[in-house]
């Protein structure tokens, strides 16, 4: 049988070495598996199922350092891994038996106790039987901090693959996006991360949940699964009729022939890798710095990085090998034996070719080769799906001239001594730039206080965003930057008594704005709020270090960070405030689902700000943190068909909205035996969510900021900076405290 694709030619950085205590991993691995009940019998693999697959080359490939034991160890939970995705297969993918399916993996929980003391239930099947063992054998030897994180992904993991056998039920085949934001958690890469923690270092938990950390994690994730993905295509869906794939993914979302899908993945699975070698070499530097590591803690995240490079090389020296996966074509690396690089058994991995390849070589090179403020002439504005009717608050006009008046009190419209880069704005922009319009619109049921704090905060917010690039990119000062970010974090303290003294306009506003919003919050919910303030502030410093480097970020990490910067994750949690008191449980809002839904609300927005923002960033601005042009840069084509691109995604993400209301929300519901009361919450938080978007659109499509007529008779922009796309609106919804 023709293989459905050739495949193409993978970047391979890192060289694939291979563990000597092989063959007792393969001893001790069977016997395991027979031993819990997961070969004959099982209905799902025989003997020669597990001899053909051979976990333990894959492991022995992915942690070539450890010793025999942890070795045996490590095969085991990866056999059991494959196993339960075989078992959830045949048991409940194939007959769409998805109350079966839940009550299944809601079981699986009990058998990963924080405690061992707590015990296990009774197992019922292979599955259970062997995570109780696995998880028995691991967590002594870890942390509590780490116990925690590798319980959640093993959970994403099995829980996720609801998500899957949901759309096989219905035939739906994800977008781009929402295929990153899913594959991570039912593909299981994050998972293995957690097991090379035990390898090799476990991470310091004052670290683990950092933007550095957070990224080698989902960069290696993705390139994992991405990889796999275009080794399984065959398997998985002309066999499986699996619709979580890659290629399947980008062959159905761009309308190509599935050659050109799996070249396109792969392209993406080597800026993936590209993002990986940004961030240790860039970021992690600064990291040990910011943090004040000490030697140990270093070598830990060290040991860390390598062990995720290790495992990079190894799956894939794994899947050329293995009969579980579509390899017959593939062209074979090439061993190098140059007197400086590792020899001998296992180490073929590393192929010079594919670090010169054209397209790696193209992609990287394009990534920091961009020429700022190029003619792009006007943005061309399609027509945008908004399935949410628009309403807007009664009291604009008095939004309007609060706002103006905060602002000159304030001092945001005068130039500020010792500040030269203050003198961004004046009350006509300002005017023109219409905040309160935004307000009303995404939150018409407002009361007149606020609504005008809604539009101060948005004021505020833009105001920032303007002045970052002004300041600091131009000056390539990025120490500058962080200085800044630090002061206006210390005018946001959980404490008030702890606030600063603000010394500038920006934080004198950022200081009143902050206290009139948080007053009436507990210590916590006001921490929460904190965190999302704190998160946008230090997105803002990662795009000075990109416009410093003149870097086209990564696609996936645009997408990613494109949240922080328009304030997403602040404007999701100040709605959910409005819903406070109406019994809606916290881990709610941490599911999936609710996760899901606030992510394709937020990236309609992003990209529908930067289509309208396209011509004032990249023309006038010469930024590079744009949809359209981080599109145009990732597959080298033009302003039309990137725009197609972002167009079309941006409307797949709001009919994924649309998708998850009609379909995954009352699932939610039932799931959670939830009450009308709280049914109702949800669905207020829901109706929020639709203004906001509805709100944002009309907003851009009056304010007097993107239009080519705006940019140029607004000269005075250029000559003193220039002026940013905006906070986002990540004000929405802010109500005062009751």
């Amino acid at each position: 049988m023709t293989q459905p694709f050739r495949l193409p030619d993978f970047y391979v950085p890192y060289p694939a070495r291979l563990n000597p205590h092989l063959e007792a991993a393969r001893v001790h691995t069977k016997r395991w598996a027979r031993d819990f009940g997961m070969l004959e019998g099982s209905g799902v693999w025989e003997e020669k199922d597990l001899d053909s697959h051979d976990y333990a080359l894959l492991c022995s490939y992915t942690h070539p350092d450890c010793d025999g034991e942890t070795l045996s160890l490590v095969t085991d939970w990866y056999v059991w891994v494959f196993f339960f995705d075989d078992h959830f297969l045949e048991m409940y993918k194939r007959s769409q038996d998805r109350d079966g399916a839940k009550d299944y993996l809601d079981k699986l929980a009990a058998f990963m106790p924080m405690d061992l003391a707590e015990g296990f239930p009774e197992p019922t099947n292979p599955v259970e039987a062997g995570l109780a063992d696995l998880w028995a054998r691991t967590v002594p030897a870890m942390s509590m901090d780490w116990r925690e994180r590798f319980s959640l992904s093993t959970k994403n993991l099995l829980d996720e693959s609801m998500w899957e056998l949901a759309n096989i039920n219905i035939g739906r085949v994800a977008n781009p996006l929402e295929y990153i934001e899913m594959r991570r958690k039912v593909g299981g890469a994050p998972w293995s991360a957690g097991l090379i923690e035990y390898v090799s270092a476990e991470v310091p938990a004052r670290v683990a949940h950092t933007r550095p950390l957070a990224v080698l994690r989902d960069a290696f994730s993705d390139a994992v699964h991405i990889r796999n993905d275009l080794f399984s295509y065959e398997r998985e869906v002309a066999d499986e009729g699996e619709l979580s794939n890659a290629v399947l993914v980008l062959e159905t979302f761009l309308g190509c022939t599935t050659q050109e899908a799996a070249e396109a993945s792969n392209d993406l699975l080597t800026s993936r890798l590209q993002q990986f070698e940004q961030t240790a070499l860039t970021e992690l530097p600064q990291l040990f710095a910011d943090h004040a590591m000490d030697p140990a803690e270093i070598a830990a995240v060290l040991a860390y990085a390598k062990g995720l490079q290790d495992w990079q090389s190894g799956g894939h020296e794994w899947h050329m090998v293995s009969s579980r996966y579509m390899n017959e074509e593939a062209r074979a690396t090439t061993p190098v034996t140059l007197p400086f690089l590792p020899s001998g058994l296992g180490t073929t991995a590393l192929d010079l070719r594919s670090l010169f390849t054209r397209r790696s070589m193209e992609l990287r090179t394009r990534s920091f080769t961009h020429v700022p403020f190029e003619r792009t002439g006007p943005s061309v504005i399609p027509d945008i799906h908004m399935p949410f009717p628009l309403t807007l608050s009664p009291y604009l006009d008095r939004a309007r001239e609060g706002s103006v008046d905060w602002a000159r009190r304030m001092g945001l419209l005068d130039p500020q001594p010792g500040d030269p880069g203050s003198a961004i704005w004046n009350e006509h922009k300002l005017r023109g730039y219409d905040f309160a319009l935004c307000s009303a619109g995404i939150d018409p049921d407002a009361t007149p206080e606020a609504l005008l704090l809604n539009a101060c905060w948005l004021t505020w917010g833009t105001y920032g965003d303007d002045y970052y690039p002004v300041v600091f990119a131009q000056a390539k000062n990025l120490g500058a930057a962080k200085a800044t970010t630090a002061r206006l974090v210390s005018m946001i303290p959980v404490d008030h008594a702890e606030q600063g003294v603000p010394a500038t306009a920006m934080e004198r506003s950022l200081a009143d704005l902050w206290v009139r919003t948080s007053a009436g919050m507990t210590p916590e919910v006001r921490g929460e709020f904190r965190a999302t303030l704190v998160s946008m502030l230090q997105s803002w410093v990662w795009e000075m270090e990109n416009q410093i480097q003149n870097r086209i970020p990564d696609p996936v990490d645009y997408a990613e960070m494109r949240r922080h910067t328009f304030g997403s994750h602040l404007t999701m949690y100040l709605c959910r405030l409005g819903q406070a008191g109406r019994g809606i449980p916290e881990e709610i809002y941490r599911s999936g689902t609710i996760r899901s839904l606030e992510n394709a609300a937020a990236d309609t927005a992003c990209m529908m700000n930067d289509i309208f923002s396209y011509q004032k960033e990249v023309e006038v601005e010469g930024e590079v943190h744009n949809y359209v042009l981080v599109t145009r840069n990732f597959f080298d084509i033009g302003y039309a068909q990137a725009l197609h691109i972002c167009h079309s995604l941006m409307t797949q993400r709001t009919e994924e909205f649309q998708h998850i209301v009609a379909n995954q929300l009352p699932a939610l519901y039932d799931d959670w035996k939830l009450g009308a009361e709280a049914r109702a919450g949800l669905d207020a938080y829901v109706g929020e969510l639709q203004d906001w978007l509805a709100g944002i659109l009309n907003w851009h499509r009056k304010c007097r900021r993107y239009r080519e007529e705006d940019l140029h008779r607004l000269g005075d922009a250029l000559s003193t900076g220039v002026l940013s796309s905006g906070f986002g609106m990540a004000a929405a919804r802010i109500g005062l405290p009751a």
